[in-house]
């Protein structure tokens, strides 16, 4: 039996040198989080990013730190095994 993705959503994914493209944010059960809309995934990049200028402004973290943003979301299908793949075949499941 050949199985089929349920369903499609959106998720947070970084750039790493080494690592190559991977999620960037997981849930309580080390799943990538998968959002229903393209939007509500960039609110949550958004909100992150205003959370790091927040740290900044309290002096918590550095300028540059808190200006960078490595995140951006891409379209995923979400497998019954709750594994996610991107549209060039690749998956990702719960962190090891």
């Amino acid at each position: 039996m050949v199985q089929q993705p349920i369903r499609s959503g959106y998720a947070i994914f970084r750039s790493y040198l080494f690592q190559s493209t991977v999620p960037a944010c997981y849930d309580e059960t080390d799943f990538p989080v998968i959002y229903a809309t393209e939007l509500e995934a960039q609110r949550e990049i958004a909100d992150n990013q205003l959370t790091r200028i927040r740290g900044f402004l309290d002096s918590e973290r550095d300028c540059a730190d808190a200006i960078a943003i490595d995140e951006f979301v891409l379209p995923v299908n979400v497998w019954p095994d709750r594994r996610v793949s991107t549209k060039d075949g690749r998956r990702f499941g719960k962190l090891d």
